[in-house]
């Protein structure tokens, strides 16, 4: 990216879900003090940049970043790197492993040419440390429960762990409003006797975007269990934002022009298509055009 420095430019890294080996960071390091003046710059998008790169030697950057798994990653009207917090590796709140999926969704989308930029959000649960809704597609790791007669001790731990009050225990029994239910799994994590059955899906939301315009992404769909059903619902947006963008659009403005309406019966068609149609969709690369960029960048 052009400085107002001339002939300089800071060279931005792609870091997918935040997350950097011992050796990248090492090939960073080595780079910038080398080529730019000693120091990184840390993105609003768990990304690294290094400034004051002189424009003769970029192709000399690139080579030896290379060297240590280091790659370039995109700008302009692409799909952009995948955010994540760190998930159910570490997180004793996740519900899934977000870098598992960040990395994925990475390999599925990145740098695919669009009319403009599009955004990947994960976090692992209702918490939403990565605040999911400002992405045009963010993604939350969730659960649906399942109580367990048989090993419940009627405690009542989880009646006070659920902050949505749709747990209640009366007579002996665990009783779970599903309207109120915001599926964070807090009952199941918080019982001492494992009398829950956990079942990890996603909560998504579509069209955020904070800037120059704000829109927090809109949840569209019920709790999505399917992994199959995930990708489809991604691929859809993906595709309608290919089909009816405008350059310089974000997904909201596509999805205003042609009407919420239009794009919320198209996400729930999708949804409520069966898991067979979903895991055939998944299971082939999404193909609007063609890779050149990516592979360039990867060369």
């Amino acid at each position: 990216m052009r400085q107002k420095q001339k002939n300089h430019f800071a060279l931005r890294i792609h870091v997918i879900g935040g997350k950097l080996t011992e050796k990248q960071l090492l090939g960073v390091s080595k780079v910038a003090d080398k080529y730019g003046r000693g120091y990184v710059h840390l993105t609003a998008r768990q990304s690294l940049e290094i400034p004051y790169i002189r424009l003769e030697d970029i192709e000399a950057v690139k080579a030896e970043l290379a060297e240590y798994g280091v790659e370039p990653s995109v700008c302009g009207p692409r799909v952009r790197t995948t955010t994540a917090c760190q998930g159910a590796d570490t997180c004793p709140s996740a519900s899934i492993y977000t870098y598992e999926l960040a990395e994925e969704i990475d390999q599925r989308y990145f740098a695919k040419e669009l009319p403009g930029k599009f955004k990947f959000g994960i976090t692992g649960c209702r918490n939403n440390c990565l605040k999911t809704e400002e992405n045009d597609i963010g993604i939350k790791g969730a659960e649906r429960v399942e109580w367990i007669p048989d090993k419940c001790i009627q405690c009542g731990v989880c009646v006070k762990a659920c902050r949505e009050n749709a747990i209640s225990l009366a007579d002996g029994k665990i009783s779970i409003d599903m309207d109120k239910c915001s599926y964070c799994g807090r009952c199941a994590k918080s019982c001492p006797m494992d009398a829950y059955n956990e079942y990890p899906g996603y909560i998504m939301s579509f069209g955020g975007m904070y800037g120059n315009h704000f829109h927090k992404g809109r949840q569209l769909t019920p709790f999505v269990q399917s992994h199959d059903k995930l990708i489809q619902l991604c691929d859809a947006t993906i595709q309608f934002f290919h089909d009816h963008g405008q350059p310089g659009d974000r997904l909201q403005f596509a999805i205003d022009r042609e009407g919420e309406d239009k794009f919320d019966a198209m996400i729930r068609t999708v949804y409520e298509t069966g898991e067979e149609e979903a895991h055939a969709q998944a299971s082939k690369p999404l193909e609007l055009t063609d890779w050149k960029l990516r592979e360039d960048l990867q060369k």
